[in-house]
C-alpha cells in the first residue's frame, strides 16, 4: 500500500524535492531535479478541497453540500488555498461581491437587468443607488 507523499523532511522538517520516479509494473527508475507543482505543498484537507471542487465544477453550491459546509465557509477554505498557493482572489478570480450577485442570479432571486446593475456598479445588492467611480467601471469591464 502506498504512504502519503511527505509534505517537508522527517529529520530536519526542511523542503524535499522530487529527484526520483519510478515505474511500479517495470521497476524503471529515472532520477533528476522534477518539477513539483504548487498543489504540492497543500494540506490533505486542502487538496481533499480542491478534489471536491473540481468534482462539483467549481459551483459553490454544489461544494456546499457536498461538504456540509456554509458559503462563508467554501469562500474561506478557496480564498485561503489561493493564498497559500501565492495567489490572491483579487488577481485571478472575480470579487466576492459579484461571485454573490451570479449566484442570486443563478438561483432566481434578481432578474438579469438587476444582476447588470449590481455588476456595473449602478445598486447596491438591497437596490439602493451606488455611486460609479473608475474603479467600479474598470472592474465591471473585466466581467
Amino acid at each position: 500500500m502506498p504512504y502519503t507523499l511527505p509534505k517537508s523532511c522527517p529529520a530536519c522538517h526542511g523542503s524535499l524535492r522530487v529527484t526520483e520516479l519510478a515505474c511500479p509494473h517495470c521497476a524503471t527508475r529515472i532520477q533528476g531535479d522534477f518539477y513539483a507543482s504548487p498543489l504540492w505543498n497543500l494540506r490533505e484537507e486542502q487538496l481533499h478541497f480542491v478534489e471536491t471542487f473540481l468534482r462539483c465544477r467549481g459551483n459553490i453550491r454544489e461544494v456546499e453540500k457536498s461538504l456540509n459546509i456554509s458559503y462563508p465557509t467554501v469562500r474561506s477554505r478557496l480564498d485561503q488555498i489561493l493564498k497559500d498557493l501565492g495567489w490572491t482572489s483579487e488577481q485571478t478570480f472575480p470579487a466576492t461581491e459579484t461571485i454573490s450577485v451570479l449566484e442570486r442570479l443563478e438561483a432566481g432571486e434578481v432578474t438579469v437587468e438587476e444582476a447588470l446593475e449590481e455588476l456595473r456598479g449602478e445598486t447596491t445588492k438591497h437596490g439602493s443607488t451606488r455611486l460609479r467611480t473608475h474603479e467600479n467601471s474598470r472592474d465591471a469591464r473585466k466581467w
